[in-house]
């Protein structure tokens, strides 16, 4: 590490010590692309610097790999997410709802979930309320009304954004999924019709990025 410079040098990689002062959170990893041995030199820097480890799109054979160096490694298989926490996350007020169309896009809302949770966030989950079946979501309004900020992921042509963000008074954060047939065009159908939502107060982010979602919501929530 360099003097001073908030950075952990390990060669290949170069570790960023004051995320948590500026974002909330210590420096993610995202899993995908790197070896076995760097995921386990990044997660040891991190952790001989007293900072929390998050890993997403952690496959589960990577995780038992870590876990045998890092034995309070804790892992989620359906959101594919890694994480261990130095020390406990101060709560943050209000609901987060996390919405799901359908139960194939269960696993990005999953993602959503255990990152808001891992923030700090109380987090309530309504799955497979997609517009299909709408009275499968209007029968939960409660969750809907009493929600700080609302993440909705929705695949096939993500209409649900919008008719949430039409029922709610709070921010909305949608997620298009990959989940559809062929011209879903894996998630460009449902990503362009969330940009074009008609109803205000609704942000999104990329297609299939749970991560992404929960963690913005974590800090409109704090």
């Amino acid at each position: 590490m360099a003097a001073g410079s908030g950075i952990c040098e390990l060669g290949f990689a170069m570790l960023d010590l004051d995320r948590k002062k500026r974002r909330g959170f210590a420096e993610v990893i995202y899993a995908p692309g790197k070896t076995r041995p760097c995921l386990k030199k990044i997660c040891a820097g991190l952790i001989r610097n007293k900072q929390d480890l998050l890993l997403t799109r952690l496959e589960k054979a990577d995780f038992i790999f870590l876990k045998k160096s890092f034995s309070r490694l804790k892992y989620n298989p359906l959101a594919k997410i890694g994480y261990l926490l130095q020390g406990k996350s101060t709560p943050l007020k209000g609901p987060v709802a996390v919405v799901s169309g359908g139960t194939a896009d269960i696993p990005v809302a999953e993602e959503a979930a255990v990152t808001a949770e891992i923030l700090g966030c109380k987090v309530v989950k309504l799955y497979d309320v997609g517009v299909a079946g709408v009275h499968r979501l209007m029968s939960n309004m409660r969750v809907i009304q009493d929600a700080k900020v609302i993440i909705v992921v929705a695949g096939m042509e993500g209409a649900l954004g919008s008719l949430v963000s039409g029922l709610s008074s709070c921010p909305v954060i949608a997620v298009p999924t990959s989940c559809g047939y062929g011209a879903n065009f894996a998630g460009l159908s449902a990503l362009l019709t969330m940009l074009n939502s008609c109803s205000p107060g609704v942000a999104v982010v990329n297609i299939d990025n749970g991560f992404g979602a929960g963690y913005f919501a974590a800090m409109i929530n704090k």
